[in-house]
């Protein structure tokens, strides 16, 4: 029961930090104008995304004591690690699907930018980096870090928007759950058991500028 509480908590934790870094990311593009990124600036970019949301799914693995002393929730240490890889992991999954696809279907448009390479050294980098604040916790005690985990847990409370990210959650969830079926299947047969989506919602028809909760946002959508 733990774990599932687990699972649904990070899952609200992940909507609501892509719903704040949306508006991040709409900042920049209105700082940069019509520029469009360069390859090297999209993925710098990303990686402050990614390790600013290890940084704050550590910290919601914390437990603050009656004095100012940080402790480790040791017992959620390990799965929030394991989900947090594996969600990182199906967005690039999910990445090289539209890649796929529009190789396939939507030849003539312009790329998307991408590096797989780039990709798997960002997730091997965040990983380092919630290893090495299971090191050093005091790190993760910053300004932006705990301004992120106050904005989550002011929007969660909230009645109504609170609720729709509890839905998400509760979605997150049953993906979650689903992705545990298709690696063990893909270990015991060698292929998945179902095709899993991370986002919320439907895929078929959406335009080009719509957005989905704890979806990653394109870079090219945004130049």
């Amino acid at each position: 029961m733990e774990l599932i509480n687990l699972i649904f908590r990070l899952g609200v934790l992940f909507a609501i930090y892509g719903f704040l870094w949306f508006f991040i990311e709409w900042g920049m593009k209105l700082l940069i104008g019509g520029r469009k990124r360069t390859l090297g600036e999209i993925y710098l970019i990303k990686t402050v995304k990614y390790l600013f949301l290890v940084n704050v799914t550590f910290l919601f693995c914390l437990e603050q004591m009656d004095e100012p002393v940080i402790q480790v929730n040791y017992l959620n240490l390990v799965p929030s690690f394991i989900i947090l890889m594996v969600y990182f992991l199906g967005k690039l999954q999910q990445k090289e699907q539209r890649i796929q696809m529009m190789t396939n279907f939507m030849q003539g448009l312009q790329e998307a930018p991408f590096n797989r390479q780039w990709e798997l050294a960002l997730i091997v980098l965040s990983g380092l980096t919630f290893a090495g604040l299971v090191c050093y916790p005091q790190y993760s005690e910053n300004v932006i870090s705990a301004w992120f985990q106050k904005s989550i847990l002011d929007i969660e409370n909230t009645v109504l928007i609170g609720f729709v990210f509890k839905v998400i959650g509760f979605f997150f969830l049953i993906g979650m759950f689903l992705k545990m079926l298709n690696a063990l299947n893909y270990i015991l047969s060698g292929k998945p058991l179902v095709n899993v989506k991370t986002g919320f919602g439907t895929k078929q028809g959406k335009s080009d500028d719509s957005f989905d909760d704890f979806e990653e946002i394109d870079d090219n959508k945004l130049s």
